[in-house]
Order: structure tokens, then sequence, then C-alpha cells
């Protein structure tokens, strides 16, 4: 984990995080942590940047299936947290 990204992973909440990354990887500034994956047009490759993003910030392999079993930042930050610990 790089300098940037253990600060940035000590200073935000994992629903943060994550709706950063959504944000950014779906290109919707206005997206919530309620805010479903699908209906928000993500598909197979965003799920990969999204997943790629958390292993850079977590340093934990995230499988992308998790994207998709629980397809908002909330839901999915819960996963993340009980499964890899907090951001």
């Amino acid at each position: 984990m790089t300098t940037d990204a253990a600060a940035t992973a000590a200073s935000t909440t994992t629903v943060d995080l994550l709706v950063e990354i959504f944000r950014d990887v779906l290109r919707l500034p206005a997206l919530t942590a309620r805010t479903d994956f699908y209906e928000a047009g993500g598909d197979s490759l965003t799920a990969f940047q999204i997943t790629g993003r958390l292993q850079e910030v977590l340093g934990a392999d995230v499988p992308v299936s998790l994207v998709f079993a629980y397809p908002t930042p909330l839901e999915l930050a819960e996963v993340v947290d009980a499964d890899y610990g907090t951001a």
C-alpha cells in the first residue's frame, strides 16, 4: 500500500471510501451509499475496477463477486469490514 493510499484508508470509513470509488468508476458525482451498482449502470468491467481500487487502498484481494452480491456501497462496506477489516 502506498503512503497516499494508507493515509486515505486511515482517514476514511469503508462506506465513504466505496462511495468515492463507485462515484469515480461509474462517473456519477451524485452517487450515494445506497445507490445500486446495477441501476447506476455498473457492469463486469466496472466491478473489476472497483475491486482493483479496493485492493490498492486496503491491500486485500476482494472478489469481484462481492460487488454483484452486495451492489450498494453501504452493503459492500459491511462485508468488506467484516471480512477484511475496516478502512
